[in-house]
């Protein structure tokens, strides 16, 4: 299968990520992670790119990017590449330290981007290298270089520093910020709401309005976006993914079936769940129990045997080939 082709144009901002094959520790090593950083300066500034939030971890690295041109996979092929012959010739190895292709999830300025930069540099604290108090002592991370002079050109602080309340950037803006940081770490309430974000998943990370927009625009360039979706998930997150898109795309079928997933039926043959319950079958790989669960159809033998009742009755056949036509167009 081809790969789909990443949604690229100028000014696009992005989570970035990539593994170590098979996990393998690649920047544990001695110096491994120091010229990561210093094969991203050269990356960054060859291609213009403003680095929102970076961190290199154990065997993985996190970069929230900003391409003023549309230019990601041509950089990160660069810098990706220019550090394996790096890696492979300082050590004399052959063979590819990466598990594959990276992942670049597009993610909408402003808001969803701050909380992707807070979530990146939370990622040394998350995997309990050190404490929150101390993450600024994390030292391959964008973090405890944004106070320092001398601070890289292409290291861009305003998107951190506006979506952690306004913070100005000075010292005590930055202490601030690192205060705002522990916060997120060690407050229920905000550590919930940062996992829920959904901020390493997907293929885009913000607003319906710009995953719409999003969607459209990779449309009107012939692009196979929904390809991007599963790629790169560790197998525990596949499912939840997959729920993620039958979410979706129920929520597609609800609104031009003119029908309110809040205020559904009790009961559970109601025409309503029927309908949407066939639709989401003929036009998606969902199960009967996320069908049962999420409509309240019972159990999922119920819920398939509503939805095959319903296909026998020509009355509602034809208005399931008529939900299903309007979504497909």
């Amino acid at each position: 299968m081809a790969r789909s082709l990443r949604i690229e144009f100028a000014g696009a901002c992005y989570h970035v990520i990539n593994r170590g094959n098979y996990r393998r520790s690649l920047f544990a090593e001695r110096g491994a992670a120091a010229a990561f950083e210093r094969t991203l300066d050269e990356a960054a500034r060859r291609f213009g790119w403003r680095i929102h939030a970076y961190e290199v971890m154990r065997n993985h690295f996190h970069l929230a990017t900003e391409t003023p041109e549309p230019n990601l996979s041509e950089g990160m092929k660069w810098l990706q590449g220019t550090w394996v012959r790096r890696y492979n010739g300082f050590r004399r190895l052959v063979g590819r330290p990466f598990q594959g292709r990276f992942r670049g999830i597009l993610v909408e300025p402003g808001e969803a981007f701050g909380q992707v930069c807070h979530y990146i540099h939370l990622n040394a604290v998350r995997a309990g290298v050190v404490p929150a108090e101390r993450v600024l002592e994390y030292p391959w991370s964008s973090l405890p270089k944004f106070s320092r002079r001398g601070r890289p050109s292409w290291l861009a602080p305003e998107t951190v520093l506006r979506q952690a309340g306004g913070l100005a950037d000075t010292a005590a803006g930055w202490r601030k910020y690192r205060d705002y940081l522990v916060w997120l770490a060690t407050d229920d309430a905000a550590r919930r709401d940062l996992a829920a974000a959904r901020l390493s998943r997907g293929w885009w990370i913000g607003s319906e309005a710009f995953r719409q927009a999003m969607r459209q625009e990779a449309l009107q360039r012939g692009m196979a976006i929904d390809l991007e979706r599963f790629g790169g998930l560790e197998p525990e997150a596949v499912e939840a993914e997959r729920q993620a898109v039958w979410e979706e795309q129920l929520a597609g079928l609800a609104q031009a079936a003119r029908v309110d997933l809040q205020r559904l039926p009790a009961r559970k043959s109601a025409p309503e769940k029927v309908l949407l319950a066939a639709a989401l079958k003929r036009t998606s790989s969902v199960s009967n129990r996320w069908l049962a669960d999420r409509l309240g159809m019972g159990q999922p033998a119920s819920a398939s045997q509503f939805v095959r009742r319903g296909e026998l009755d020509p009355g509602r056949r034809q208005a399931i080939d008529r939900l299903v036509s309007i979504v497909k167009t």
